[in-house]
């Protein structure tokens, strides 16, 4: 696990809900859910969050982090995994709010100080030849960092948790205090998925939230909308 105070900060502040990669600005599918009246409660919300984590988030995204720290020198073995996630993204929100926030943090991130590696992937974002999904991205800092595998996926997926929980603070009638239990609550399932992540090939991801994604689609569709996933 990450010990070096150094690469420990990095991680925190990447992973903080504060960065500003836009995470504030997306639901993924939350919304829709609470709009149908099917995630109203803090028990309801627990659900829809470990559904993230145990269809999608763990066996998927975060398989890519650990891939992605272990491609952080690899320019040729980031974009093959960049564009494997691109192909299991089937809803359009989500894909935008994966991209949007991949640009983002890349931007942020190169301009902490100058990372050759970081500079060279940022260019073929930038010029489209790649599409920058925020799990590859993510990866890629905590690698360039120092940041082991299984504490970076173990970021990844508590940042999911807690951008959906922030979420759920505006949408239901939820307090902070319930808000932070349920995180709390989270723990252990998140250090096992993040511990099967670190051991996982590129070849092991998958997602199955079909769920999830019909709510992801009918996002669109909403009268009113808060969020724009």
């Amino acid at each position: 696990m990450t010990t070096d105070p150094a690469a420990l900060l990095t991680l925190l502040q990447i992973a903080d809900g504060l960065f500003p990669a836009g995470a504030f600005a997306h639901s993924l599918g939350l919304e829709t859910y609470a709009q149908a009246g099917i995630v109203k409660d803090g028990r309801g919300l627990d659900a829809f969050v470990r559904a993230h984590l145990e269809g999608s988030a763990g066996p998927g995204d975060a398989v890519a982090v650990g891939a992605a720290v272990r491609f952080a020198g690899d320019l040729d073995g980031c974009l093959t995994l960049d564009a494997r996630i691109d192909a299991m993204r089937i809803v359009p929100e989500f894909t935008a709010a994966s991209k949007q926030m991949g640009r983002q943090m890349l931007r942020v991130a190169g301009a902490w100080e100058r990372d050759a590696f970081i500079e060279r992937f940022a260019a073929r974002v930038e010029d489209g030849a790649t599409p920058g999904h925020y799990p590859v991205v993510f990866g890629v800092v905590a690698g360039r960092a120092g940041i082991d595998v299984e504490s970076a996926a173990a970021a990844y997926l508590y940042a999911t948790a807690s951008m959906l929980v922030n979420a759920a603070l505006r949408l239901l009638a939820i307090g902070q205090v319930e808000g932070q239990r349920l995180l709390a609550g989270l723990r252990p399932r998140i250090a096992t998925l993040a511990m099967r992540a670190a051991r996982a090939d590129v070849g092991d991801m998958w997602s199955f939230t079909p769920g999830l994604e019909l709510a992801g689609l009918r996002h669109a569709e909403l009268d009113m909308r808060l969020f724009r996933s």
